[in-house]
């Protein structure tokens, strides 16, 4: 049950940066959305949902490797070298 929310948690905010994308694309394609009344309106809107599900999944990701304890492995590593 808890794996199938956490790929829950992980395909909500993907599916919402793949929007994002479709926004940036259509306004750059000069073809307006039914919700918005600008282009650069609808471009910084798909912007702004890119940027947060992407930033979404990477914490995500970031989070559950530190709570494994892999990133501070990696990082001691670095500071001998």
């Amino acid at each position: 049950m808890y794996r199938f929310i956490a790929v829950l948690l992980l395909v909500i905010p993907g599916v919402l940066a793949a929007y994002g994308i479709k926004l940036m694309r259509d306004a750059i394609f000069n073809e307006l959305a039914a919700v918005f009344f600008h282009t650069s309106i609808q471009f910084i809107i798909g912007l702004i949902l890119f940027i947060g599900g992407i930033a979404f999944i990477g914490g995500f990701i970031v989070h559950r490797d530190r709570k494994r304890q892999r990133v501070r492995k990696q990082e001691n590593q670095n500071k001998e070298n």
